[in-house]
């Protein structure tokens, strides 16, 4: 056997024996879970259709020319000088396939953007690096954060099968409602993309683009961030739930409740105030300062034996509230509450030896929601 028979017959072996491999390679879109996600499929499969009897046509023609007039045949070339029919042919062919790609197109176009009729409006809202929820309708708000564990994401555990795409608290909608989606950004550009259900819309600061989804399937579908947003932009997963109607009216009242009972929380112990803290370090100011307090050089600064940090509470909690302007530390007063903001000033007060510091200076240590409200009325008010 020749050697080039033998790769010939090597190739074709590895791809058959490799089938399963390729039959687990995501190479095309979903067909998905949404009207709208089918008929982006749909059409995304008629113009991969007409692209492939195209190219067999085109280059079917040239390998029938390249083996009946090869040079070893002696072939005489044909001489001639322009052909309307042929011109006109292969001017008109051209755009009527393009003209039957356009209106189809358009119609999807203009379907995606039709919000009318949606029974059920939410507004996502993006920010370095975390979504937020409002449910208009039910007057439900939440951040939705990044859930795998920092042990993962820094090497220190083997990466589950949902690494990177998973979250704290999932955006829940009811199967078979058709749901406005308002989006927009608090920061800088980014995109709300969910394969399964058809969606990627741009989030731009400034301007609430529309969308919908009519989810016709239970269960759980990710997505993440599709435009570059920062040095985090891949901790920004987004998580879907899909329920029965029944599920969602109970959700929807959990939701209220627990909204509730925190408007009227009972005051933090010490132990619970900085685990709590903790809890909100790693959802908003760990990807800068790291786990460590040691921050990455030249970008972030290090919150160990900060200067920023072991300051007077007061200008600390000033400080956190009102954020670095043109730079990736937002004004979390507009993003947290005050327990929440209490919580973590007073975990990192605590941690990395700045409470050492702090009691040198005999500074108020911990913070507590009283505080955060008083500096928040004194920001209002100047």
């Amino acid at each position: 056997m020749s050697r080039n028979r033998a790769g010939i017959v090597h190739f074709l072996f590895f791809c058959f024996a490799s089938s399963t491999t390729w039959a687990d390679l995501t190479l095309n879109m979903p067909y998905g879970v949404t009207p709208m996600s089918h008929a982006i499929y749909r059409l995304h499969m008629t113009a991969f259709l007409i692209c492939c009897a195209i190219a067999a046509i085109v280059f079917g023609l040239i390998t029938y020319s390249l083996i009946k007039f090869r040079r070893s045949k002696h072939a005489t070339p044909a001489h001639f000088i322009g052909n309307r029919t042929a011109e006109m042919i292969w001017t008109a062919v051209p755009f009527l396939i393009l003209i039957g790609l356009a209106i189809p197109a358009t119609m999807t176009l203009g379907q995606i953007h039709n919000t009318d009729e949606s029974t059920l409006t939410i507004k996502i809202t993006g920010h370095q690096w975390k979504w937020e929820y409002e449910y208009l309708d039910d007057g439900i708000h939440f951040y939705s954060y990044l859930a795998t564990p920092y042990a993962q994401i820094f090497k220190n555990a083997p990466k589950d099968k949902w690494f990177l795409l998973e979250v704290d608290h999932p955006m829940v909608v009811p199967i078979n409602t058709k749901v406005k989606l308002l989006i927009t950004s608090d920061d800088v550009v980014h995109s709300w993309w969910v394969p399964e259900l058809g969606v990627k819309q741009d989030a731009i600061p400034g301007f609430v683009n529309e969308n919908w989804i009519k989810v016709e399937a239970l269960g759980e579908y990710r997505g993440q961030c599709g435009e570059l947003c920062g040095v985090y932009h891949g901790f920004m997963p987004i998580v879907v739930k899909v329920v029965s109607q029944d599920e969602f009216k109970k959700w929807v009242s959990d939701q209220q409740k627990q909204m509730a009972q925190a408007v009227s929380t009972t005051p933090l112990n010490k132990n619970e105030l900085l685990k709590f803290g903790k809890k909100v370090y790693e959802q908003n100011c760990v990807m800068c300062h790291q786990p460590n307090g040691e921050g990455l050089a030249y970008s972030y600064p290090a919150l160990k034996q900060s200067r920023v940090v072991t300051a007077p509470l007061e200008e600390v909690i000033t400080y956190v509230m009102r954020g670095v302007p043109n730079a990736a530390m937002q004004p979390f007063g507009e993003i947290l509450d005050d327990q929440s903001l209490a919580a973590v000033i007073s975990y990192i007060r605590n941690e990395w030896g700045n409470n050492l510091i702090i009691q040198q200076e005999n500074f108020k240590l911990d913070a507590t929601p009283q505080d955060v409200a008083k500096i928040r009325a004194q920001l209002q008010s100047s």
